[in-house]
């Protein structure tokens, strides 16, 4: 399957500056980066439940967001978040 990872690390101190570098590190093992934070994986079930738990690992959920997405499927299907959740209210992407 084709996956998009983006990520937004708060990076307000040394330790977000690391945890940074740890999560790019973690996603260039799975897939290619075509932005800063944002990388294209091709990838199994496996692979990417791997991933997820890899990156669990390395993220502070209460202050870092990690977004996959499945590609192919809608947006209520394709998108898993972890840490963070940045939106309040509805959802601007669900009409």
């Amino acid at each position: 399957m084709d996956v998009l990872v983006t990520y937004d690390i708060s990076t307000e101190d040394a330790k977000g500056q690391r945890r940074l570098a740890r999560v790019a590190s973690t996603c260039e093992r799975y897939g290619h980066r075509v932005q800063y934070s944002v990388f294209e994986c091709r990838i199994d079930g496996v692979l990417l439940e791997r991933l997820m738990s890899e990156l669990l690992l390395e993220i502070d959920g209460r202050r870092d967001s990690v977004r996959i997405y499945r590609l192919g499927a809608s947006f209520e299907v394709a998108r898993l978040s972890l840490g963070t959740h940045v939106y309040s209210g509805s959802d601007p992407w669900v009409l």
